[in-house]
């Protein structure tokens, strides 16, 4: 049942939907304990999980036991921030008769953190730099389950349920095809409300800066926050990293915050942002010993849009220290945590607080599910939706495909992932980074 069910999600062209990208079948060839479902959505603005979780309950839990059967574990758990009641009843009521139960998580940033989430749910850190199977733990996307669930059914991943918030008429969350524009899915929103809009990928935290409106929707995207150039955030997020670090070289006055704040540092963990930030005053010398501070650095951002008193950067100081440390081959080799901070409880991140710290607080509305029937006239669908090397294109310009149809596959022995047309139509271009689909 291992080797077919491993098969079948590679046949799928599963990837980790969450945002990593991970191909989904290399995780069942480890063993477990027990099988996490990240269910926290601790993205401000984003509802996708949510909606999943109330609508697909039933799809879920099959892929969580199928997980579970196949890495050997005795324990399943679902975990939901308690404040999605629907959610919770769905998937309490899905999980009746089986193994599986839900855990309820509080409505904290960043509740969805692996170290977090671990931690919460079985009492268990993970070891400075491990991973959650160094504690017995295999945690996955709800998304990435559901769409196991339907690898067992034959059905390939062509497409992605996701939200549209923000500064939008109207917000909604929707599973669209893979390869859709952006473009068109606000244009489905009822348009943007501000005059200059710029895109968040995945959230404004942890997401990614985008203009171009036009860019696809690939496996792993959770969703865009929509705002205009001039939101204060925004303005933030564009600095150059060169600006960044000379701000940050000329006022941070060490107070500590972005340390006393940061999970990772409440979990008991040897990650000091403030530290990293001082060795911004150093040049020739002293630089190696100080970035060694961020290298157990989630990225979750909250040291620079929330506990910074004077909106300096530390979490991007701690990106590039850890580019550093990569590019020297730095192995971490300290301590691992023993006990979180006595202070955990009472420092976590309230996400309202967070919203409120974000100016997003306006934009706080319902994204209802939508059944989309709109038919793009062209996908655009990246060779590199996944962790690890490009697919590479199996089909020509000219030639027409069916829906679900095989259309590029990673080489023999990469990491990589299956793609499938999405919808049924005629190869328009085929590069070495992307095919183009022409619908209908």
């Amino acid at each position: 049942m291992t080797n077919q069910f491993a098969d079948q999600v590679r046949d799928a062209g599963v990837v980790g939907a969450g945002g990593g990208g991970f191909p989904a079948h290399v995780k069942l060839a480890a063993s477990a304990d027990t099988v996490i479902v990240n269910g926290a959505e601790c993205e401000p603005l984003l509802h996708k999980d949510a909606a999943m979780m109330e609508q697909r309950a039933d799809e879920l839990v099959r892929g969580l036991l199928l997980v579970v059967e196949a890495v050997g574990a005795k324990e399943a758990v679902i975990g939901i921030k308690e404040k999605n009641a629907e959610a919770v009843k769905a998937c309490e009521a899905a999980c009746e008769g089986t193994m599986a139960r839900v855990h309820l998580l509080g409505d904290f940033y960043p509740a969805g953190d692996e170290f977090d989430l671990v931690y919460e749910v079985t009492g268990k850190l993970i070891p400075a730099a491990g991973l959650p199977k160094d504690v017995g733990c295999l945690v996955s996307n709800v998304e990435s389950l559901i769409n196991m669930a339907l690898a067992v059914d034959g059905k390939p991943v062509i497409r992605k349920t996701l939200t549209i918030a923000g500064a939008v008429a109207e917000p909604f969350t929707a599973e669209v095809p893979v390869g859709v524009s952006y473009r068109d899915l606000i244009a489905m929103a009822g348009g943007v409300t501000v005059p200059d809009p710029v895109l968040m990928h995945g959230g404004m935290m942890m997401g990614r800066l985008g203009e171009d409106l036009d860019e696809p929707v690939t496996k792993t995207s959770s969703g865009i926050i929509v705002l205009d150039r001039t939101h204060p955030i925004m303005v933030r997020k564009m600095q150059p990293l060169k600006y960044m670090d000379a701000i940050g070289k000329s006022a941070c006055d060490q107070c500590r915050y972005c340390t006393e704040l940061c999970p990772r540092y409440l979990l008991g963990y040897d990650i000091e942002p403030h530290q990293v930030m001082r060795s911004l005053s150093f040049t020739s010398s002293g630089d190696e010993r100080y970035s060694e501070w961020a290298a157990l650095c989630c990225a979750c951002g909250l040291c620079t849009l929330f506990a910074c008193p004077e909106a300096l950067f530390p979490k991007e100081a701690c990106d590039s220290a850890k580019d550093r440390l990569r590019e020297k081959g730095f192995q971490w080799t300290g301590a691992s945590p023993t006990e979180p901070h006595p202070m955990r409880e009472g420092r976590k991140t309230p996400t309202k607080r967070l919203m409120a710290k974000l100016d997003i607080l306006e934009y706080d509305r319902p994204a209802p599910v939508r059944t989309v029937d709109f038919v793009p006239k062209q996908l655009v669908l990246p060779l590199k939706q996944h962790a690890g090397a490009p697919a590479e294109a199996k089909v020509s310009v000219g030639q027409k495909v069916s829906e679900g149809e095989l259309i590029a596959a990673p080489a023999p022995k990469n990491l990589g992932a299956i793609i499938h047309a999405p919808l049924a139509g005629v190869i328009e271009a085929v590069s070495d980074s992307s095919l183009v689909l022409s619908v209908g």
